[in-house]
């Protein structure tokens, strides 16, 4: 009779227990989905409110730049300022859409603060191409369109943007070099065409033998027949150094910036060809070596 007993309350606690699971499982979907419900729609919310916003965004940055086109601000301080703007207002953004999840902004802040001393600690080059970038901006070494040289990359070319972290620009033979905005500013900056003018220096070496007043004159007569010399500047000839193995001749006068290069060479084949027709040599460096023999007697 025991034993009969012991499998009925066996049966009965599994069938409690089933009931119990039952209920506990029904109760806690009950309670979820609700919970998924709201999930959902602060996801709809957030998507919502991202497209809405990124629209804001563009609509303000265009409007921005649209303002300063108008003031005939630099080009490269419209850049500066719609990428600041841009930044600045998609990072408002992400705290409204976290604000939805329930996350305040006070701890936001706090992460963030303590996470932006970890990450300035470790990105103290970005860092400083951003104050670089800064201090061009507001001291215009250059514009957009100069042609610079960097003495501290070696790179030159014409600047076709300037950037919060990069400078763009483009070499002679049209290729695309970043130079980071922190090096720029460390280093010394050449702006080739920051002038409208330019004094063009041609230096020849000539022959000890040749006839030096003859080859200022030839030098003189080129300088006063090419036709981009700026006319308001006088032509100077002079003797530049006498050296080792040669004359120096100098002839100087002024031209447009955009003329120089051009100019420069074909004075140099002028000259060149110059001197080959009147006689006077162009000597290479060269050494005189005199052996003294001693007699064996």
């Amino acid at each position: 009779m025991q034993m009969t007993q012991e499998p009925s309350i066996l049966t009965e606690s599994l069938e409690n227990l089933q009931n119990v699971d039952s209920n506990v499982i029904h109760k806690y979907l009950e309670d979820l989905v609700p919970d998924i419900l709201n999930f959902a729609v602060q996801i709809v919310l957030a998507v919502l409110l991202y497209l809405i916003g990124r629209r804001v965004i563009l609509f303000l940055c265009r409007f921005l730049r649209k303002s300063l086109e108008r003031r005939n601000v630099d080009i490269e301080v419209c850049q500066f300022l719609d990428s600041v703007g841009r930044y600045s207002l998609y990072f408002i953004l992400w705290l409204m859409i976290l604000t939805l999840f329930g996350i305040t902004t006070a701890s936001v802040i706090a992460v963030l603060g303590s996470a932006g001393l970890t990450l300035g600690l470790a990105l103290q080059g970005s860092l400083a191409n951003f104050a670089g970038g800064v201090l061009i901006l507001l001291l215009r070494p250059f514009h957009v369109e100069d042609y610079i040289i960097s003495s501290e990359t070696g790179h030159e070319g014409i600047v076709k943007e300037i950037s919060t972290f990069y400078t763009r620009i483009q070499t002679a033979d049209n290729q695309t070099v970043l130079i980071p905005n922190g090096k720029l500013a460390d280093g010394a900056i050449v702006n080739v065409t920051g002038q409208q003018t330019r004094r063009l220096d041609i230096l020849v070496g000539i022959s000890y033998h040749a006839d030096l007043k003859k080859a200022k004159r030839l030098l003189q007569e080129l300088a006063e027949r090419e036709t981009r010399r700026l006319d308001d500047q006088p032509v100077s000839v002079f003797v530049s150094e006498l050296g080792e193995c040669s004359v120096q001749l100098g002839c100087r006068f002024w031209v447009a910036s955009a003329d120089y290069w051009q100019t420069r060479w074909d004075m140099l084949e002028a000259v060149k060809l110059t001197f080959d027709e009147n006689g006077i040599e162009i000597p290479f460096p060269q050494m005189d070596v005199h052996m003294k023999t001693q007699s064996p007697f």
